[in-house]
């Protein structure tokens, strides 16, 4: 059942971590959610299920294959660099924090670089790429597209659980293509306080058309952390978490009171920031809580959104500079594209994302093509002499 219901997967911050490190988890979580603000608002009528922290992992892995304009103008968007010396850790231990065994609800997170297997890497880039990433690069051979586009689906399957198959459709890859970059999130967590199946019935939802349409709605009562809030135009809303078995993880809820008002109302001022106030004013009050199960699956074209945060050169065959990685080739991003599937029901969460940048070369030079009257000189270069020369007006 396909509800009209935005979903956002952030990055919480954890309690007692390195300031430093909080930080770096902050910036990297308000850049994704800048992204879904810019695919969202685009559709505001459709379905969005997104993965800030996917967008924010391929950008990084982009970054760091950027120099020039190009690395200025990702690095401005998402306002820390890859390169500083004290975000490679930061960033491993929000990863570490992430996968962590005492979290109990399951989160796996990949990084995969598939570059053509011809192609010269800039030095040392491969051991700065190991290094902060913590991934190998996987060779493949772009001028066999199936193979390869194979290759990359296939590493997305097995990283997602079976979740996310035909990622990249046909023809995504080709002989141009230099390099995919991907990142992959798979999460699994069931409700600390689960519903009870007996009690989900049809109930009507409310379209923000107008409409109204009967969906399978799980309901139950328990004491949940609960607040009331309103954003600086005066819109009134309500917040409600969700926790996971775990405890480190959980799912808040936020819907204007008012049906009339869109949800573009909330969604214009989401941050982290907006989420920790969320969190720090809320008390545990008792409540019956109807949700809807619901099952989402999107894809989205980032080209645009990041383009309108500022990160234009990388997406322009001849601005783009791709140095760091290969300085002997001219590349660009040619795509940028996320596919996530999540699915809400009784017992708890599943969802996956896929992330990818895909890099071409440069396209081919323009054709020069005679197909009219030309000359011909037949020159030997070192002397000068001119051997043959003449015209063709006929072939």
């Amino acid at each position: 059942m396909q509800l009209p219901l935005v979903v956002l997967a952030c990055t919480a911050l954890l309690c007692g971590a390195n300031p430093l490190h909080s930080r770096v988890s902050q910036l990297s979580a308000d850049f994704g959610v800048k992204v879904f603000q810019e695919v969202a608002q685009a559709s505001p009528d459709r379905n969005v299920a997104f993965s800030p922290f996917g967008v924010a992992s391929v950008l990084g892995m982009l970054q760091l294959a950027a120099a020039g304009e190009t690395q200025t103008q990702i690095k401005a968007a998402m306002k820390y660099g890859i390169k500083e010396r004290r975000v490679p850790p930061a960033l491993r231990w929000l990863r570490k924090e992430l996968t962590a065994p005492w979290n109990q609800d399951r989160v796996d997170v990949a990084d995969a670089l598939f570059v053509q297997r011809d192609l010269p890497l800039a030095p040392g880039f491969m051991k700065v790429f190991t290094r902060v990433f913590h991934q190998a690069v996987k060779q493949v051979n772009f001028t066999e597209p199936e193979r390869a586009r194979h290759m990359v689906n296939h590493w997305v399957r097995d990283s997602t659980h079976g979740m996310i198959g035909d990622f990249l459709a046909p023809g995504t890859v080709g002989a141009l293509t230099r390099l995919v970059l991907v990142n992959a999130v798979y999460f699994k967590g069931l409700w600390k306080w689960p519903f009870p199946g007996a009690a989900t019935r049809p109930r009507l939802f409310h379209k923000s058309d107008g409409s109204r349409v009967a969906v399978p709605m799980m309901e139950q009562t328990a004491k949940f952390e609960y607040g009331e809030f309103s954003t600086p135009q005066g819109v009134e809303y309500d917040v409600l978490e969700l926790p996971y078995h775990g405890d480190t993880l959980s799912m808040l809820i936020a819907a204007p009171f008012r049906r009339d008002v869109p949800l573009a109302a909330l969604r214009r001022g989401l941050d982290t920031r907006l989420v920790a106030e969320w969190k720090s004013n809320m008390t545990r009050v008792p409540r019956l809580l109807v949700l809807p199960k619901f099952s989402l699956e999107t894809e989205s074209d980032l080209r645009q959104p990041l383009q309108r945060l500022g990160i234009r050169d990388a997406f322009n065959p001849s601005t783009a500079n791709f140095s760091s990685l290969a300085a002997e080739e001219t590349l660009y991003v040619a795509q940028a594209l996320q596919k996530v599937k999540i699915e809400v029901n009784e017992s708890g969460t599943r969802a996956s994302s896929a992330t990818a940048a895909i890099v071409y070369a440069r396209m081919a030079p323009p054709e020069v093509i005679m197909d009219r009257p030309f000359l011909f000189v037949v020159r030997h270069n070192p002397t000068g002499a001119i051997l043959f020369m003449g015209q063709v007006m006929e072939p």
